[in-house]
């Protein structure tokens, strides 16, 4: 087996899906060390074992030699991410965002080489992009295209109010990408459609397209739902070992 089949082996290992294999191999086999890019939003002060899932993959890219960017949305953040959500969500400010992010940094390395990783904060090209950078990053997009996604669908479909700027959403995601450069994007299977307008950006803006690897969801300590602190269906990273326990004793068999 090559060395080639050996990283791809390795890459894919758990995840869910990976869009487009034969590119990701042609990526390898320039010889070069990939921009792998995983972008997370401060909407919470803490991570926890959900987000370890996608961290734990990218320390796999950073082990094989490529170079890892952690992206902290703090100007996304302040949007919202609409994914898998049935109603607008709750804006946060910018204090409570740039609060967040530094929990974030201090708690990502329980899990990444600090000395490897690259943090990156997208309101470094968001704020530069201004209302005409905007409107023009909204032009590459139509409402079409917007309601193919899943949760808005369904929302539009129940009448369900859908505010404007959760349209900019996954541009913005997607234009993080753009602004990055990035050889491949980690995410949660919930984040497809966000990934996907990430390469449909970079193909726009005559750049290669990034490759996507999703890796499952981690479900709650009750399940069905995804582990989430909104929710308090979750285990912190960062908590003391005798509430990790707890938690993690409390589960059930069946979904442990």
């Amino acid at each position: 087996m090559s060395d080639i089949d050996d990283q791809l082996k390795l890459m894919k290992r758990g995840c869910d899906e990976l869009i487009v294999e034969a590119e990701l191999r042609e990526k390898l086999k320039a010889g070069r060390r990939l921009r792998v890019k995983l972008g997370m939003d401060p909407t919470a002060p803490d991570l926890h074992l959900g987000h370890t899932v996608v961290i734990n993959k990218l320390r796999q890219f950073q082990d094989l030699g490529h170079q890892v960017q952690f992206l902290i949305g703090d100007f996304t953040g302040m949007i919202g991410d609409p994914s898998g959500k049935n109603e607008t969500r709750p804006a946060l400010s910018r204090e409570q965002i740039l609060h967040n992010a530094k929990t974030y940094q201090d708690q990502v390395f329980k899990i990444l080489d600090a000395n490897r990783t690259e943090i990156l904060f997208n309101s470094r090209w968001s704020d530069e992009l201004g209302a005409a950078g905007l409107i023009r990053l909204a032009g590459t997009w139509t409402v079409a295209r917007m309601l193919e996604r899943d949760d808005f669908a369904k929302r539009y479909a129940a009448r369900q109010p859908i505010a404007i700027h959760e349209f900019l959403y996954p541009l913005m995601q997607g234009y993080d990408s753009v602004a990055m450069k990035s050889d491949v994007e980690l995410g949660g299977t919930d984040q497809k459609f966000n990934l996907l307008v990430g390469r449909e950006l970079q193909k726009h803006y005559r750049q290669q397209q990034q490759c996507i690897l999703t890796m499952p969801l981690l479900e709650g300590l009750r399940g069905p739902e995804k582990m989430s602190k909104s929710l308090d269906n979750y285990v912190g990273i960062n908590e003391p070992p005798d509430t990790i326990f707890g938690k993690l004793m409390s589960i059930s068999d069946e979904l442990m």
